[in-house]
């Protein structure tokens, strides 16, 4: 798989988008682990974007870099967001692990990127303790 074809693919994901679509990048026997899943098979991955379409307001990547080197491809990216009913935009980085089979499919997608500081940090109750922890053993 080549960097046009991969950032096509994210950059332009969209709510319409079906699970032959996915087929088109991922081999149906995928693994994809990010920090609030992992799940094996096609179907789990194509639900779990499914679910972040219900969820948020106008998700979107946006490629940054991409680095490949024989069956495997680092890709950093910007998402961003809204979360349903509010009108702010987030926005974080990531970078996500492809490892790509012979047929130019995905069969291992892991992102990483911090749930704490871009998620959880934004809750009333849990976000106020874990920015109370970070001010604590952070060095300044």
């Amino acid at each position: 798989m080549n960097q046009e074809k991969l950032s096509h693919y994210f950059e332009t994901l969209n709510e319409g988008v079906d699970i032959e679509d996915f087929r088109t990048i991922y081999d149906d026997a995928v693994v994809f682990k990010d920090p609030f899943n992992e799940v094996k098979g096609i179907r789990a991955v194509y639900e779990v974007f499914e679910h972040m379409y219900q969820t948020l307001d106008k998700p979107r990547f946006i490629i940054k870099e991409y680095i490949d080197k024989q069956n495997v491809a680092y890709v950093k990216w910007d998402f961003t967001f809204a979360f349903k009913g509010e009108k702010n935009e987030n926005r974080f980085e990531g970078v996500s692990r492809l490892q790509i089979n012979n047929q130019g499919k995905i069969i291992s997608h892991v992102d990483f990127w911090d749930a704490a500081e871009h998620i959880y940090e934004k809750m009333p109750v849990v976000g106020s303790v874990l920015r109370l922890i970070k001010r604590k053993i952070s060095r300044s």
